[in-house]
């Protein structure tokens, strides 16, 4: 079994330090924002519903800390600085965005009516958990979608870590490559090994090999080579936003999996949840991109493999066009060749919407 990946109890919030995994299982202890921030900042968790769900818990322990302190004023502008404070810690993944928000603006509506800050911990919490519910099932229902996707004994590869691991629930691409490999579809998985910080080998690996899965570790550059040379049926992926026409932002390299799945002729799909569409955003181009420190492409762990003084240019992310994208795949359904018309219609139709 994956550990529990975040522990929740009034005042403390338990991450899962998945910088240690797969070697040791380590907790860090989260007991404000603050801590929380530091948390989804520092890689200590990872994957975009995950940090959505660790975000959520975080704001509440900000309110948690509120009532500790016995702070009775400005409580509107701690709450608003908690927000800033999360917000702040990675760009790109729109969960962290909307589920913070979410609460954020359910806080400042029960204050405003004049419910006391108790009475706010107590609807915040349960708001918090019905979030990482919500997760928990779209997880399943992306498996659902997904497997109807694949052909018998099929053979996929995949990138970074898109399991457990990334959210609360089993899994976006992962979790349908779990259940594909239950159903038959399945026969054997390439995850890549997804540099620098090697969530392919340390995480995905050790995911596949506990649900005993059959898998073969590949660097990121051998996969072109194994496409011309095996038969891949599929290449998998998740997604950390997703912009109107269907342009993707995923982990660094995603977009180059891409493209050599378009000269192979494999089919390639992005699993997502549906809070991973950003409508404010049209086109993959406004999307920001994270950049991160040189030190994580010249160093694993405490050893360096470049010279120190060595510079690195380290996007923790890029874009995949939409052209390249076979089908995107949510808990509601697939959008198979998207483009921005499609997924409006789609949204539209599932979302209740008259007008994106």
């Amino acid at each position: 079994m994956i550990p529990k990946r975040i522990i929740y109890s009034k005042g403390k919030l338990r991450i899962l330090d998945q910088r240690y995994l797969p070697f040791k299982i380590n907790y860090f202890l989260a007991r404000n924002s603050k801590d929380t921030a530091k948390a989804i900042k520092e890689m200590v968790v990872r994957g975009a519903p995950l940090i959505g769900d660790t975000a959520a818990l975080g704001y509440l322990l900000g309110i948690d800390e509120i009532i500790l302190k016995g702070i009775k004023t400005n409580i509107k502008e701690i709450l608003k600085k908690n927000l800033q404070i999360l917000t702040n810690s990675r760009p790109t993944a729109v969960s962290l965005f909307k589920t913070t928000q979410r609460l954020h603006q359910k806080a400042i509506k029960l204050l405003e009516d004049g419910a006391d800050i108790n009475e706010i911990r107590k609807e915040i919490e349960k708001e918090a958990f019905k979030i990482i519910d919500e997760d928990i099932q779209s997880t399943l229902k992306i498996a659902e979608n997904g497997v109807k996707l694949l052909s018998k004994d099929s053979k996929v590869i995949t990138y970074c870590n898109t399991g457990s691991l990334a959210t609360s629930g089993i899994g976006t691409a992962l979790g349908i490559i779990l259940e594909g490999y239950k159903k038959g579809k399945i026969s054997h998985v390439y995850p890549c090994e997804t540099r620098p910080y090697l969530q392919g080998a340390r995480l995905t690996t050790w995911e596949l090999m506990k649900n005993k899965i059959p898998y073969t570790l590949i660097c990121d550059n051998t996969a072109g080579w194994l496409m011309k040379n095996t038969k891949i049926d599929a290449v998998i992926i998740g997604a950390d936003r997703i912009a109107l026409n269907g342009d993707t932002a995923n982990k660094i390299g995603s977009y180059t999996l891409a493209i050599v799945a378009k000269k192979h002729n494999i089919p390639f799909y992005v699993a997502a949840p549906l809070e991973t569409f950003d409508l404010s955003i049209s086109k993959g181009e406004d999307i920001k991109i994270e950049e991160r420190s040189s030190l994580e492409i010249i160093k694993i762990k405490e050893t360096y493999i470049a010279h120190p003084k060595t510079n690195a240019y380290h996007p923790a992310f890029d874009i995949t066009p939409h052209n390249l994208i076979s089908a995107i795949i949510t808990e509601k359904g697939i959008i198979k060749n998207p483009n921005q018309e499609k997924i409006k219609n789609f949204l539209k139709k599932i979302l209740n919407l008259k007008n994106i």
